[in-house]
């Protein structure tokens, strides 16, 4: 079941890729990442709530986690490699790329702060409060970061993002929005099921829940998204995969998790931002290698390569770690 299903989301991720191709040509290659990204994470968001309202904490703070470490280094990397491969190099706007990167450091460090200023408290009693006083007023700053992003990118600085005007679009733009969406619901009853079948794979080779959380569940539930950045990368449309890329994971840091804490302080959920901290530290690491690998708005399959093994590390290390990290936390 496992098999067939990734099997059957492989065209589909092509027919994904045609559409917000051509939602970028009506409009520019940052907008049309950010619709993909937008349409791929309303399902994250969704079942993360419902994980939140089951009082599966872990398991929602394990697969948001994981969605920005597979769209940062392993679908960036897919797309610097394969595009690499076919074009010596690639250039992109930096702009773009430089603020995502800033939000996404700024992410970094308000996962530290509930880690730093609630662990001293504990002993008087009231450490889980101000761990959840920390979180909630973060999350609030980090979505109107996010709005601030959508600000600059949609509307003071929209020249900067400005596509080839010599491209003409093969459908209107309401055809392709329409497509974009009904290929997403299918992807979404799909993925389903792939989750679904995963728990029997696991049990089958004995993988670990922070593995399962952090890196299996993300890659498949992801994979239609993660394949259309590398076909459009491939293409040569660099702002494009970044648009999906950078813009996924930033959304998902500023907006899916800060959403999800604030629907827990609405409904009573303790839902925290306080995260294991191997996490935060391999976060903050990954962050480091991609803004190196951003400098000098060109990419290659070397610096592609370098983000793909990063994450194969980063996987390794969940996997051996699992219990050890579980216990400690």
């Amino acid at each position: 079941i496992f098999v067939l299903n990734f099997l059957a989301m492989v065209p589909l991720a092509s027919m994904l890729g045609v559409f917000t191709e051509e939602l970028a040509m009506h409009t520019n290659d940052v907008i049309g990442g950010l619709i993909n990204a937008t349409f791929g994470n309303a399902v994250e968001m969704v079942v993360a709530i419902q994980a939140l309202l089951a009082d599966d904490f872990r398991v929602v703070q394990a697969s948001l986690v994981g969605s920005i470490f597979s769209n940062l280094l392993l679908v960036l990397g897919m797309c610097f490699l394969c595009g690499g491969i076919k074009h010596s190099e690639q250039e992109f706007i930096a702009q773009g790329a430089v603020a995502s990167i800033a939000l996404l450091g700024f992410f970094g460090l308000m996962l530290l702060i509930p880690e730093f200023f609630s662990d001293g408290q504990e002993e008087g009693g009231d450490g889980k409060d101000v761990e959840m006083t920390i979180s909630r007023i973060g999350a609030l700053l980090l979505i109107l970061m996010y709005g601030q992003l959508l600000f600059f990118q949609l509307n003071t600085h929209m020249h900067l993002f400005v596509g080839d005007d010599d491209v003409v679009p093969l459908i209107p733009f309401s055809w392709a929005l329409i497509g974009l969406v009904v290929i997403t619901g299918i992807v979404t009853i799909f993925s389903e099921f792939l989750v679904g079948s995963i728990d029997g794979f696991c049990e089958e080779f004995h993988l670990g829940r922070s593995f399962v959380g952090v890196i299996l569940l993300p890659v498949v539930g992801n994979a239609v998204e993660h394949i259309s950045a590398v076909s459009v990368a491939m293409k040569n449309k660099m702002d494009l995969a970044l648009g999906i890329a950078l813009g996924s994971s930033v959304q998902i840091g500023l907006f899916v998790l800060p959403m999800v804490v604030l629907v827990g302080a609405l409904t009573g959920k303790n839902m925290s931002m306080k995260f294991p901290r191997f996490e935060v530290y391999l976060y903050l690491l990954s962050v480091i290698i991609v803004s190196l690998c951003l400098t000098n708005q060109r990419s290659n399959w070397l610096e592609g390569s370098l983000l793909v093994f990063t994450y194969v590390i980063i996987a390794v290390g969940i996997y051996f770690e699992e219990e050890d990290i579980d216990h400690d936390q």
